[in-house]
């Protein structure tokens, strides 16, 4: 994989405002890359008078951070009394010792942010390494209403219920309580020569499920393992239950690329796998040339902002309790259309990848959970493998 790691660096350099000869190209100046993102879903209820200790996994490092925050589906204003980052240690929502720092908004510790908005930290003085976990601590003094988050974490965050002043603990103890989303954090960017970031975008299968919790083995994970030495950095925009033509968990790919994908830091490449809620889901959606005019029109968007466009061929999923051959014939059409249809600048066939050659509408029983839909650790190595090679090959 070493060649295709050159190839992929020399492409993404390519792609950089003012870079005409990357070979050769000096060291950027530093500037913002996102670094680990989550899409919100959802709605889960507030927790007044609480400290969320958030643990969020990066991509790529910086000499600083900032925080993303969001209150996109809140329906009243949300009152942040308090929002500290840290450096983790090996578990557990302790703090690496001296590493807390406080998050202002134009110099304040506190904000209010309207519903239906995000926001953004100012810069945070933090070092910090690739691959290194935060913790984003956010403190809620009141009851703001639906508390805007992200369901499926795959990832053990910590709650301390009595929350006032314990923002600021380096300790752990107080944070008795665990959980399993994220609440309100919705990105991490880091300041650094970084060459850029790739967004991971799509469903559950782009989310992570089926893979080992609290191990960072979702396909975007491990991408970012292989593009770490070229300097990029890999976010996961998956939501679990999303859809490609229909609002589901969370809105629609089409509804939502700004926010989570192409409005986010340095983004160079938009990694496309969304489709298979569609085909299996309610209402039924069986007309190819829908999902074809949608692909059309996020590869347009993304290249308007001069971004990449990778399609992912839609995986196999007999067995599973929605599969029917008439979803599956529209599957293999959707696939063609991905594969030959010329809208993407480079396809990843993780359909190719992960089936059962001698049952092709399956998963390969070596990929599969058990839900005959969803990867497990094996599958998702397969899938970053698959888009690790579309990169390099882009047109």
């Amino acid at each position: 994989m070493a060649g295709v790691g050159r190839v992929l660096a020399v492409l993404l350099l390519a792609m950089l405002p003012g870079t005409t000869t990357p070979a050769v190209a000096s060291p950027a100046a530093p500037h913002w890359t996102g670094s680990w993102e989550t899409a919100p879903s959802g709605t889960a209820a507030a927790l007044p008078g609480a400290a969320i200790r958030n643990v969020v996994h990066l991509s790529v490092g910086g000499t600083a951070v900032r925080i993303r925050l969001s209150n996109r589906f809140g329906t009243a204003p949300l009152r942040l009394g308090a929002v500290t980052v840290a450096l983790r240690r090996a578990a557990g929502p302790d703090a690496v010792p001296s590493t807390l720092r406080t998050a202002t908004f134009d110099g304040i510790p506190t904000v209010t942010v309207p519903p239906g908005q995000d926001t953004v930290t100012d810069p945070v003085p933090l070092p910090v390494p690739a691959a290194a976990d935060l913790l984003v601590t956010v403190y809620t003094p009141g009851d703001s209403g639906p508390a805007t988050y992200h369901q499926t974490a795959l990832q053990t965050s910590y709650l301390a219920p009595a929350g006032a002043g314990r923002a600021a603990d380096e300790g752990g103890a107080a944070y008795a309580t665990v959980i399993s989303r994220w609440y309100y954090v919705t990105g991490v960017d880091v300041l650094g020569g970084a060459a850029g970031s790739i967004v991971a975008f799509g469903d559950s299968l782009t989310d992570g499920n089926g893979s080992t919790p609290d191990t960072n083995h979702r396909w975007p994970d491990r991408l970012a393992e292989q593009v770490r030495g070229n300097r990029l950095g890999v976010l996961n925009a998956g939501i679990s239950g999303n859809r490609l033509l229909h609002n589901g968990s969370g809105p629609s790919a089409l509804s939502r690329l700004d926010a989570d994908a192409l409005d986010r830091a340095g983004v160079r490449v938009l990694v496309v796998l969304e489709g298979i809620n569609d085909i299996k889901g309610t209402p039924t959606a069986d007309d190819v040339t829908a999902y074809a005019d949608a692909y059309r029109a996020l590869v347009a968007r993304a290249h308007a902002r001069g971004i990449r466009v990778v399609g992912v061929t839609l995986t196999p999923y007999r067995g599973f309790p929605a599969y029917t051959d008439a979803r599956e014939a529209v599957r293999q059409r959707v696939n063609a259309f991905i594969r030959t249809g010329g809208a993407f600048d480079a396809v990843a066939d993780a359909d190719a990848a992960l089936r059962d050659p001698a049952a092709p509408t399956r998963l390969l029983r070596a990929y599969d959970p058990g839900d005959h839909l969803h990867f497990n650790d094996a599958g998702t190595a397969v899938v970053a493998d698959a888009v690790h090679l579309a990169l390099a090959g882009m047109r």
